[in-house]
């Protein structure tokens, strides 16, 4: 009679993960609870606000005290807010109100949040892709992508774009100044086009997305901003950007979302002038697996299962490069699109800013 051996498991091990994966839970179900705080206002009230008991938050936001009772509860618990139990009040701290409560904070993370909450909405559709194979178009997502995207990114944007990563640049800031034209690709809503835009009164400026709705958001954006006049919104697909003779093409983390993002970058090379500039933000990551085992690659790579690679496999040729790709990677695209010289200009924590000419 054969014995199967049954392996010993390490105890010391198995608790150690049995904690990690409960920590886990706490923060997927807490995430839930950032987005409500959100959605209602909650961490706007509390900036600023001091102490407050969860009768007087309540009253501030129009919302059920007992409901408001467990939320608080929830976020001293995870140290997102501060608790007296001397006085049964919470407190959101200055530091802590830049992350969730300041929309131009350039370390505002509620969008990601957003962002996150949607994709628990289209855990059918990710079910069905990973079964049959099939992309997912940019367009078939729950509304909050699009509006958790633009939250997302618009606050490094704000802060990085004008101050440091055109400056990065050779001589693009100095073009842009006495007046260019740039064409900026997967412009989304607008967020990176109007900022352009209204650093550089002297420059005129192009933005294109496939996502009509997002066009639609970009237009009235650009008319708040007051930049209409120097600023057009098109539906187009990256590959059939209007125009030709471009100073400078601006892509924000959208390339590793195309199906075929060599034949896009070659595209863009044609489009620009032959002194012209590709400014290319991609989400940061080093070039091996490991070297992206942290909180910012864990968080990419799990965007890029259930965005970014079902995009590309959408389009045709669905190279699916992912969030993740690595500026080595992002080099032989643009190489293999006829590029020149490629460069990473510029690092943060979240991104890596690449320059690319002809």
């Amino acid at each position: 009679m054969t014995t199967i051996d049954t392996p010993r498991l390490d105890e010391a091990a198995l608790e150690q993960f049995v904690h990690q994966a409960v920590g886990d839970l706490a923060a997927a179900i807490s995430g839930l609870m950032v987005h409500l705080g959100d959605r209602l206002g909650l961490y706007r009230a509390m900036a600023g606000a001091g102490p407050l008991t969860s009768t007087e938050l309540a009253e501030r936001t129009g919302t059920h005290e007992q409901y408001v009772r467990e939320w608080l509860a929830n976020q001293a618990a995870g140290g997102y807010l501060d608790f007296d139990p001397g006085t049964g009040r919470f407190e959101l701290s200055p530091e802590h109100a830049l992350v969730l409560a300041d929309e131009q904070s350039p370390v505002f993370l509620d969008g990601a949040f957003e962002t996150v909450a949607s994709c628990y909405t289209d855990h059918e559709t990710f079910v069905r892709a990973f079964t049959t194979g099939e992309g997912i178009d940019w367009g078939d997502h729950d509304d909050r992508l699009y509006t958790g995207a633009l939250r997302l990114f618009r606050p490094g944007y704000e802060a990085h774009l004008v101050q440091a990563w055109l400056p990065a640049l050779d001589g693009v800031a100095e073009k842009l100044q006495s007046g260019a034209s740039v064409v900026d690709i997967g412009c989304g809503y607008g967020a990176s086009t109007v900022i352009m835009a209204q650093a550089f009164e002297q420059s005129t400026f192009v933005g294109v997305d496939s996502h009509a709705p997002s066009i639609e958001g970009a237009r009235a954006a650009a008319r708040e901003a007051g930049v209409e006049r120097r600023t057009r919104f098109e539906v187009a697909p990256a590959a059939a950007v209007p125009g030709r003779g471009y100073d400078l093409v601006t892509m924000f983390d959208c390339l590793h979302d195309m199906g075929d993002p060599v034949g896009v970058a070659r595209h863009v090379r044609e489009a620009l002038a032959p002194d012209g500039t590709l400014l290319l933000v991609e989400p940061a990551a080093g070039d091996g697996l490991t070297d992206n085992f942290n909180p910012v690659g864990r968080l990419y790579y799990g965007l890029s299962t259930v965005i970014c690679t079902p995009s590309s496999l959408a389009q045709e040729v669905g190279l699916g490069l992912g969030a993740q790709a690595g500026p080595h990677r992002m080099e032989q695209v643009l190489r293999t699109a006829g590029f020149s010289s490629v460069r990473v200009a510029a690092r943060t924590p979240f991104n890596l800013i690449i320059e690319a000419r002809p």
